[in-house]
């Protein structure tokens, strides 16, 4: 059984998705879909809890030894993405059916469960491979299943919405693919542990930087990372509330998972920094997106707009982590990964119930919802505190690490900043 367990978190939902569009009913729908759900968590903890025990473990899918075949090899940092996404996954499914049910037209409802299981597959797929053209096939997989959750509202914006998403994504899906073409024509492989070996023998060769160049810019499209955020405030405010709790939480996470990826264990530290210097562009970039998106965010008049915003901020933390190339960098853009995905899922998730109970996310319709909604309320207050990183909370524990990270590397400016 162990052996199948890397490949059982992907395949549970990629199955799910066409038996549950055999159900007509939506309500039975539901039922399987959270079951499957549920079970590809189980599933992804047992994996974590295993490699965390165990060590890597590796599956070689059709018997096809790598690098010849598609390997899935699951480390300490894919099995942590795997475990937060199928769990946010299983959250939102078990939690949410009355939001969804409120938010998404009574037709609609049972593709949306089936393009929510394609979606689950398509971030825990990502996660889990370690071939590189796998990688880009489940992140197709997520990618077209995300624009049809994000055009599900019953708000025709959510069209408008969902085809920026798409545009934005086609080119960043293009340029990772671009990448994809010049690192295989380059080395003939795709299976990264195998492109880790064969890439320092050619050096900082200009096909080599390019593959790099292409896949990095893409992936950042993903990751929405100023300036290449400009689909992700649309499709979070016009998308229904348990697809903004779902997307916020796991598909940011999993392309900043990919970037790590690439960057660490793919291409070699540092591979770019002769001819490319990523890693200031990076720190660059990441405080420019958490001072305007920021700003912008304090000025919105609807808080899921503005939430939508802060995760704009929130990423550029992560991108400054990463941009720092040490490991106490590293380590605090991961810490700051899992805390994110947990406090702004758990603000979305207190927002939908907002916009379920009051019909809007706008500060005009919430006056008097302390009195109202207090549970609630307390709820949002308790994630803006972590949001905001006061200390006690996970925000603070993530900024914490991410100064400390800056003293170590004797970025003294960056820590003051």
């Amino acid at each position: 059984m162990l052996n199948q367990l890397p490949i059982l978190p992907v395949l549970l939902p990629l199955i799910g998705a066409p038996a549950c569009w055999l159900l007509r009913n939506a309500f039975v729908a539901w039922l399987f879909a959270s079951v499957v759900g549920l079970l590809a968590f189980l599933a992804a903890a047992v994996l974590f809890a295993t490699v965390w025990s165990d060590g890597p473990l590796s599956y070689s899918l059709g018997g096809w030894a790598a690098p010849w075949g598609i390997e899935y090899r699951i480390d300490l940092l894919n099995a942590m993405v795997m475990a937060l996404v199928s769990g946010m996954g299983c959250v939102v499914l078990l939690g949410g059916r009355a939001s969804i049910w409120d938010e998404v037209a009574e037709g609609r409802r049972v593709p949306f469960l089936v393009a929510f299981l394609l979606c689950l597959t398509g971030l825990l797929g990502i996660a889990a491979t370690g071939d590189v053209f796998n990688l880009f096939v489940f992140l197709e997989i997520s990618s077209l299943s995300t624009y049809a959750l994000v055009a599900s509202g019953r708000d025709r914006r959510a069209l408008v919405a969902a085809y920026e998403y798409l545009v934005m994504g086609t080119i960043g899906a293009t340029f990772i693919l671009i990448g994809i073409g010049f690192i295989y024509m380059l080395t003939g492989t795709l299976n990264m542990a195998d492109l880790a070996q064969r890439l320092p023998a050619v050096g900082q060769s200009m096909t080599a930087l390019a593959a790099y160049a292409f896949i990095v810019v893409g992936v950042c499209l993903k990751l929405a990372l100023f300036p290449l955020h400009l689909w992700l405030p649309g499709a979070y405010t016009q998308a229904p509330s348990m697809v903004t709790v779902f997307l916020a939480a796991t598909a940011t996470k999993v392309a900043l998972y990919v970037l790590i990826r690439m960057s660490f264990s793919v291409f070699s530290v540092g591979f770019s920094d002769l001819a490319l210097p990523l890693t200031t562009v990076f720190i660059a970039l990441g405080l420019v997106a958490i001072v305007a998106a920021s700003l912008v965010a304090v000025y919105e008049t609807d808080l899921k707009r503005g939430l939508a915003y802060s995760s704009v901020a929130q990423v550029g933390y992560m991108a400054v982590g990463v941009g720092m190339g040490t490991a106490m960098g590293l380590q605090a853009a991961l810490v700051h990964l899992f805390n994110h995905a947990l406090m702004k899922g758990a603000l979305f998730m207190a927002l939908a119930a907002v916009v379920y109970s009051l019909g809007s996310s706008r500060f005009e319709a919430m006056r008097g919802m302390g009195r109202r909604m207090p549970l609630t309320s307390a709820c949002l207050v308790l994630g803006g505190l972590s949001l905001i990183g006061v200390p006690g909370t996970a925000g603070f524990i993530s900024k914490w690490y991410l100064v400390v990270a800056a003293l170590d590397a004797h970025q003294w400016l960056l820590a003051f900043l």
